[in-house]
């Protein structure tokens, strides 16, 4: 009998003791799929801010000495195309609206309208504001528990929209929900067929969706118990599923392709489930591990929503990789043969190495210039786009057009100047309030300004209106000089400096966190492949995807190319946030394809010490697990694209671009052919590396 490592005699253990894994798995499953249903209502809507900035503490200070009209406070606008303020229809309506955020808990003081304050010039819009008594995630929750209430008081003629930031967020998260569920009706489906297809078999292509499933009841329950100690954005639930469902079907095709080869040469399935788990199990461990690195890198970000969206995936892949490595070998050693049953009928279920991918290598192999050099070419023309992309906080744009809030905010931008909708709050020290209205006043960017109020402890808010719309790139810029000349001791904020102070923070971090995960993924597969060459490679041939893909991004969403094939109207600049986190996104499952294949041709390495046949057998023998999971991945993340919000769209275009240029340019063609080109050399390592790092084997 052969000697298995670590992870092949714990496949054997798992396969040896079915019921103890099956019994952890169930109470893991049924503890926390308890909690999973009451995730969605204890997840936050908001946390899109810098945490520790001026903006945040600008917030916090307006909440406790101005009523809390902060950019949490909910902001009602009333507008009639027949009546005017101060008209009975119209004054009816306003004081309704007034009643029903009286009515609401999370509610401190509401401000009426008045010829001198949110009242438009023609009488027709007038503003309601009600300060927020809770923090920016309970206001969310209270806009959408009063929305529907206030849109029902709507007259012939006359509108009643909620909006604001807690509005916004409210009619946003509402519209991404819906669209998520939309894709996911569209993506199972579509993921079975894909899998029956890459399986052959239907019980087979049951086992990446029993991963998904359990690692996405237990990643939800521990969301949800996560929310009893900090807020975590609800976004987190989201990338949670998405990771879930593709790694799920990614680990599983790598380890049940695996094990059916291995059953054709073991007459003991305990046998060939310790070979699995060492050969392509070991893949796995070291894939799940190069994922949660690269997703660690946002944890940089200093914003609540981000760090939990991270920590979120985290546990969704923990909880996926840990069934990789347990359960589903231990499924597949009470299955055993049977695991082929119900085998559509020109499936060889024996059939490890593929004919095809086989003579792919070998062509690519004898004529490594004719394919590499266009597959590079294609990917350097497309990261072109890359070095005139811009980025901003999303816009009004990324709220369905028939939402209250959206249309509340052009009501105000039309009614009040196209800056309204994103005023500043500057809270000055009472004995500098000449001085602060005196550089507000003077200042290009700002169109008008008003005390809003003065507190008992010394300090008065002024509202500055800016001349532009929040989502300007003039705006950031006018809020920067304003924080350079106003009098030491002020602050600026407002929803619109929250903005520009996150977009600020991932400015900053978005190079490091890069840094970080390159580092990190190169040192990962430096130990997994004991080559530093090849380890170099697959970084870099992961970059050029990555930027690949935001190439074709700036093209779609910023420059609007395709905007009418896809449904969506282009904010003329990339999400803020799509560097930092989708990278780290795109470079984890980049990375997971990079160690499939480059574990198997480490594996043929070891065997054969031919570098020929370390690039072919591992096309032979992983190509087609690459190629069927870039397609399940590519199907699941289009569907993303096709509905709901522009961010989700940009999340499931970007993921499912990188993926399929990944897998069609870089796994299948562009990093073969280095490989070729390398050699010999490819497989070096000095000595002094080779002393250090621990005994890596793919082999058993």
């Amino acid at each position: 009998m052969s000697t298995y490592g670590p992870i092949g005699r714990l496949g054997r253990w798992t396969t040896e003791n079915f019921r103890i894994v099956a019994v952890v798995w169930l109470l893991i499953a049924v503890g926390l799929g308890f909690f999973a249903p009451k995730a969605e209502h204890a997840l936050s809507g908001a946390g899109w801010e810098a945490t520790g900035s001026e903006s945040v503490d600008a917030r916090k200070l307006v909440d406790e000495q101005f009523g809390g009209m902060s950019s949490s406070a909910l902001m009602v606008v009333v507008h009639s195309d027949r009546d005017a303020f101060g008209s009975p229809a119209f004054d009816r309506t306003v004081g309704e609206a007034a009643a029903v955020l009286k009515d609401s808990d999370e509610v401190k003081a509401v401000v009426m309208p008045s010829r001198r304050n949110w009242v438009s010039a023609d009488g027709r819009t007038a503003v309601i504001q009600a300060g927020a008594a809770a923090d920016s995630n309970q206001m969310v929750r209270a806009a959408d528990d009063i929305k529907e209430e206030l849109a029902s008081l709507e007259t012939g003629g006359t509108t009643v929209s909620l909006t604001g930031s807690s509005g916004m967020w409210s009619d946003f998260n509402q519209a991404n929900k819906e669209a998520m569920m939309k894709s996911e009706l569209i993506s199972w489906p579509v993921t079975l067929l894909i899998l029956v297809l890459a399986f052959g078999s239907l019980v087979a292509a049951g086992l990446p969706l029993m991963l998904t499933i359990i690692g996405l009841m237990a990643a939800a329950g521990s969301l949800y118990l996560g929310t009893q100690f900090f807020d975590i954005s609800i976004w987190a639930m989201n990338f949670a599923m998405m990771f879930a469902l593709a790694l799920g079907i990614d680990y599983a095709l790598f380890i049940v392709y695996r094990f059916r080869g291995s059953l054709a040469s073991h007459e003991e399935t305990g046998d060939a489930i310790a070979e699995t788990m060492d050969t392509a199990g070991k893949a796995v461990l070291f894939s799940g591990v190069t994922v949660l690195i690269s997703l660690s890198a946002v944890l940089l970000v200093p914003s609540p929503a981000f760090r939990s969206m991270a920590i979120g995936v985290m546990l969704a892949v923990a909880f996926v990789l840990a069934a990789s490595l347990t359960l589903l070998p231990a499924v597949l050693g009470k299955l055993g043969p049977r695991v082929n049953r119900l085998s559509l009928p020109w499936v060889h279920t024996g059939e490890h190495r593929s004919p095809r991918f086989a003579a792919w290598g070998e062509r690519v192999w004898a004529r490594p210039l004719a394919f590499g050099v266009p597959a590079l070419l294609v990917l350097l023309v497309l990261c072109i786009p890359v070095l005139s992309l811009d980025t901003g906080m999303p816009s009004i744009k990324v709220v369905p057009e028939a939402d209250g809030s959206r249309t509340g905010y052009e009501q105000i931008a039309d009614s009040f100047g196209p800056g309204a909708p994103g005023t500043l709050q500057v809270i000055a020290p009472a004995s500098e309030k000449g001085l602060a209205t005196g550089v507000l006043e003077s200042d290009g960017g700002i169109a008008r300004v008003m005390v809003a109020g003065k507190s008992p402890e010394g300090s008065v808010l002024l509202a500055a209106t800016p001349t532009v719309d929040p989502s300007d790139p003039a705006m950031g810029t006018t809020i920067d000089r304003l924080r350079d000349e106003l009098p030491e001791g002020t602050l600026v904020g407002g929803a619109a400096a929250e903005n520009h102070d996150l977009e600020s923070a991932l400015a900053d971090t978005t190079a490091p966190a890069i840094a970080i995960v390159m580092a990190l993924g190169f040192l990962l597969l430096l130990v997994a492949l004991r080559a530093p060459i090849l380890a170099g490679i697959a970084v870099l041939t992961n970059l050029l995807a990555v930027g690949a893909a935001f190439g074709v991004a700036q093209l779609i969403f910023q420059q609007g190319h395709l905007t009418g094939l896809f449904g969506f109207e282009s904010q003329g600049f990339l999400d803020a946030w799509a560097p930092v986190f989708f990278f780290a996104m795109v470079f984890a499952i980049s990375m997971d394809y990079s160690v499939f294949l480059l574990s198997s041709a480490r594996e043929h390495w070891e065997k054969s010490g031919d570098p020929k046949e370390a690039v072919v057998g591992a096309m032979a023998h992983s190509g087609r697990v690459v190629f069927a999971a870039a397609g399940v991945m590519v199907a699941v993340f289009f569907t993303f694209a096709l509905s709901g919000p522009l961010p989700p769209r940009e999340m499931g275009i970007i993921l499912g671009v990188a993926v399929l240029l990944d897998a069609a340019l870089v796994r299948l063609l562009l990093l073969p052919v280095l490989m070729r080109l390398a050699g010999t050399r490819l497989w070096w390592i000095p000595t002094w590396i080779d002393r250090h790092l621990p005994k890596v084997s793919f082999g058993h």
